[in-house]
């Protein structure tokens, strides 16, 4: 149960647990950390260049009376696991980040709770499966939910973002580095 409106939130060893299962699995072309985009909208440095297909495979219990109305929509939110993540630290060096930054001010995967979040392209609705462009996950990772992506609340164009904004102005808008080293098969 939540805390009581009003009340101190509950001392760290007393800190509710939740348990998640899968709905589905990512199958995409990217087999390790180094083949994939830092950020599913920036490819620079990737074996094509391109934003690759990928399939969201749900889970043989999962009905498809709970994912068939997600057509028609162009963006989906995936809410999954970094379920190769080893651990986490308060502060990580992003790509982009000229130093150390607090972890919760980034997207690393390496995480308190190695939760992620991705908006990613819907390209079709299957049988027993997603098909998406623009993915930055590896394949097998759990999903855990799905949402559909909606402009008028998701969207925040002029929204200031941080220390981001700084080295935007620096280097470019959506700059990105190239891979560490040449991906290839």
């Amino acid at each position: 149960m939540p805390p009581e409106p009003g009340s101190a939130a509950p001392a760290p060893d007393e800190a509710q647990v939740f348990t998640f299962s899968p709905i589905a699995y990512v199958r995409s072309p990217y087999a390790r950390r180094i083949d994939a985009p830092h950020q599913a909208t920036v490819v620079e440095g990737t074996e094509t260049g391109d934003a690759v297909d990928a399939h969201i495979e749900f889970i043989d219990t999962l009905p498809a009376a709970a994912f068939r109305d997600l057509a028609g929509f162009a963006r989906i939110w995936l809410v999954f696991v970094f379920d190769r993540s080893e651990g986490w630290k308060a502060e990580v060096r992003p790509p982009r980040g000229g130093g150390k930054r607090s972890v919760l001010a980034t997207r690393a995967p390496h995480r308190p709770n190695a939760i992620g979040l991705s908006a990613v392209e819907l390209v079709a609705v299957e049988a027993r499966a997603l098909r998406v462009r623009g993915l930055d996950l590896l394949d097998g990772t759990p999903v855990l939910d799905i949402k559909p992506y909606v402009p008028y609340a998701d969207a925040f164009p002029g929204a200031a973002a941080g220390w981001i904004d700084a080295i935007d102005a620096r280097t470019g808008r959506h700059s990105a580095p190239g891979p560490r080293r040449p991906r290839t098969r």
